[in-house]
C-alpha cells in the first residue's frame, strides 16, 4: 500500500515569527523614543534646571526679571534663553546635552561654595551661555508699538552693525534675564555698559580726603569705582642705562642724575572698570566733532568734558572687562581721562612723566629689573637660543610677557609688585607718558634735572613693553613712542578717530596725583 505524502510549509511560520519581532521592535523603540521625547521635556523645565544650577541668586534674579514680570504675562524659561531656539533642532539638542553633562559633571565634583558669583553675572561670562539667536527668534520685532527714540536708535545700529561688530543683545539688556538692581541700561555701542563698574551697589557720593602723604583709595563721585594709589617718595635717582646693559640701545643714554618729586601713582594701570565709569559719564556718541572736543576739553573754565565715541566693538579684543587693563585709547583719551577724573575729584590727576615712570618702575633699583635678573637670561634673542630655552623662573613672577602672557592681557593679580608697590610696570601693556618722545632728550637736558618733561616731538612716549614683548624690552631703562599713523591705518572714518587706535592692542596708561601743597610729603 503506497502512503501519502505530505508537504509542510516551513517559510509560513518563520514569516510570522519576524513579524512578531518587527513589531515588537516597533514597540519598543516607539516607547523609547517617547520616553527619551517625555525626559528632554522634563529636563527642558524650571525645576529641573534648578535641581543643578543651586547658586542662591539665580531664581531669585529670574523670578524678578522683566522675562517674568511684563506686560504680556509671558514667562520666559531657562531653556529659551540659554539654548538656541527648537528652530534650529540640531543645534537646540546638541547644546542641551552638551551643558546637561556639565551641569550635572559640576553638581557631582564641584562645590558650589567655591564659585565666584558676581564674576559668573558679568557681561564676558554671560555672553558665552545666551545664544543671540534666541533672543532674536523671541523679539522678532525690535520695534513694537511704545518703543523710546533711544531704543529705535539703538536697535537701527544693532541691525546695521550686528555680522560686522558682531554685537549681541545681551551687550544692552544683561539684565533682562535676571533681575540686577544696580545694572543701568545703557545706549547700543557695543560695550558693558552696566558691567562691573557699577556691581558693588554702592555708589560714592564725595571724593576721598587726603590729608597725609601716604597710600590712599581714591572714590569718584557718582561712580561705584575707585583707584587705589601709592605714595611714591622724591628722591633721586640715576636714569637710563649704560652701554654694558644687555640690550642696550643708543636713546637710553647718557645716564644722568635726575631728581624726581613725591607723587602719588596708581597701583595698577587703567582698568577697564575705571575706563568705563569715564566712558558713560562723558560719551559723545559721535556727534560732537574733533575740533570742537578739543576746544571744550582745552578749556579750564568748561563744566561738561567731552569724552569717547563708542569704539568698534569690544575694544578688549574679547579677553575680559573688569580689572584688566583698558587698552586701544589714543593719548589724547588717557589725557582726557586724567581731565574728567581731576573734576570728578578736586584733586590734580595726569599722566606721569618718562622720569616718574622710569623712577617709580624702579622701586628703588638700578638694575635691568627691579628683581634680579640678567636679560640675557630671560631673552629670546641671541644665537644660543636656538639650542637653549631662555629663563623663566623668576621674571614670570613680576612681569606679563610674550613668554607667560597667552598673547592677551591679564589681570594684576597675576603679578607681584615691585618694591613700591606697584603692578605691572613692566609688560602687560605699554604705558602713556607725558612727554613727548624725543631719542636725544638725556643728552640735551644735562647731566643733573629735576622733574624734566619733554614738551617737542612728534610722538608720545610709551613705557614699559607689553604682553607681547621679549624680556630685552621689558627692562626698566627701555623706551619707546607711539606711532600715531601707524595705529590708525585700518580706520575706516574721515576724520580718523581721535579716540580709539585700530591697530594697536597693547597700550594703556596709568595715573598719577601731585600731593596738595598743604600736605607733607616726607613719607
Amino acid at each position: 500500500m503506497r502512503r501519502k505524502s505530505y508537504s509542510y510549509n516551513t517559510q509560513r511560520p518563520k514569516k510570522k515569527k519576524n513579524k512578531y519581532i518587527f513589531w515588537i521592535g516597533f514597540l519598543i523603540g516607539a516607547a523609547c523614543f517617547v520616553a527619551l521625547y517625555q525626559a528632554t521635556v522634563y529636563f527642558s523645565t524650571d525645576e529641573s534646571c534648578m535641581m543643578c544650577h543651586v547658586h542662591p541668586h539665580a531664581t531669585d534674579s529670574w523670578k524678578l526679571s522683566k522675562h517674568v514680570n511684563n506686560n504680556s504675562g509671558v514667562t520666559v524659561h531657562c531653556v529659551d534663553c540659554h539654548l538656541p531656539p527648537k528652530t534650529q533642532t540640531v543645534s537646540h539638542y546638541m547644546a542641551k546635552a552638551s551643558l546637561g553633562l556639565k551641569d550635572v559633571w559640576g553638581y557631582i565634583a564641584k562645590d558650589s561654595a567655591d564659585y565666584k558669583w558676581e564674576m559668573k553675572s558679568e557681561l564676558e561670562h554671560a555672553v558665552k551661555y545666551i545664544p543671540n539667536e534666541s533672543c532674536k527668534d523671541c523679539h522678532r520685532n525690535l520695534f513694537p508699538q511704545g518703543v523710546t527714540d533711544d531704543a529705535i536708535t539703538a536697535h537701527l545700529y544693532y541691525e546695521e552693525n550686528e555680522k560686522k561688530l558682531d554685537l549681541q543683545c545681551i551687550s544692552c539688556h544683561l539684565d533682562a534675564g535676571h533681575y540686577n538692581p544696580n545694572y543701568k541700561h545703557g545706549k547700543m555701542t557695543g560695550i558693558p555698559v552696566g558691567g562691573s563698574a557699577s556691581s558693588s551697589g554702592i555708589v560714592y557720593d564725595k571724593a576721598t580726603e587726603v590729608t597725609a602723604f601716604a597710600d590712599y583709595t581714591e572714590h569718584i563721585p557718582g561712580t561705584s569705582v575707585s583707584i587705589n594709589m601709592i605714595a611714591i617718595p622724591g628722591g633721586t635717582f640715576r636714569m637710563g642705562s649704560s652701554e654694558k646693559e644687555a640690550f642696550h640701545k643708543p636713546d637710553e643714554s647718557p645716564v644722568r642724575e635726575v631728581t624726581v618729586s613725591p607723587f602719588f601713582m596708581a597701583e595698577v594701570e587703567t582698568t577697564w572698570e575705571q575706563y568705563w565709569a569715564f566712558f558713560g559719564n562723558t560719551a559723545s556718541e559721535g556727534r560732537t566733532p574733533p575740533e570742537q572736543i578739543y576746544a571744550n576739553n582745552s578749556n579750564p573754565k568748561a563744566d561738561a568734558i567731552s569724552g569717547p565715541t563708542p569704539p568698534f566693538g569690544y575694544p578688549d579684543q574679547g579677553w575680559g572687562f573688569g580689572d584688566r587693563p583698558a587698552i586701544t585709547m589714543t593719548h589724547y583719551a588717557a589725557e582726557t581721562f586724567c581731565l574728567w577724573l581731576s573734576k570728578k575729584t578736586g584733586k590734580k590727576y595726569r599722566l606721569p612723566t618718562e622720569a616718574e615712570w622710569e623712577y617709580a618702575a624702579r622701586g628703588g633699583t638700578e638694575t635691568p629689573y627691579f628683581f634680579a635678573g640678567n636679560p640675557k637670561d630671560f631673552s629670546d634673542h641671541g644665537f644660543w637660543r636656538k639650542f637653549f630655552a631662555a629663563k623663566t623662573d623668576s621674571i614670570s613672577a613680576y612681569v606679563i610677557y610674550a613668554k607667560n602672557s597667552g598673547n592677551k592681557t591679564q589681570e594684576p593679580i597675576a603679578v607681584k609688585p615691585n618694591p613700591f608697590g606697584l603692578k605691572n610696570m613692566i609688560g602687560n601693556v605699554m604705558e602713556y607718558c607725558a612727554d613727548k618722545y624725543d631719542a636725544e632728550a638725556y643728552a640735551k637736558g644735562g647731566e643733573n634735572v629735576t622733574n624734566p618733561l619733554v614738551t617737542e616731538g612728534e610722538e608720545w612716549v610709551v613705557r614699559g613693553g607689553n604682553y607681547t614683548s621679549d624680556a630685552a624690552d621689558v627692562r626698566v631703562a627701555a623706551r619707546d613712542y607711539s606711532r600715531h599713523d601707524a595705529w590708525l591705518k585700518t580706520d575706516p572714518q574721515q576724520p580718523k578717530s581721535i579716540w580709539w587706535y585700530s591697530d594697536i592692542r597693547g597700550i594703556g596708561f596709568r595715573i598719577v596725583c601731585e600731593p596738595n601743597e598743604s600736605i607733607q610729603t616726607t613719607k
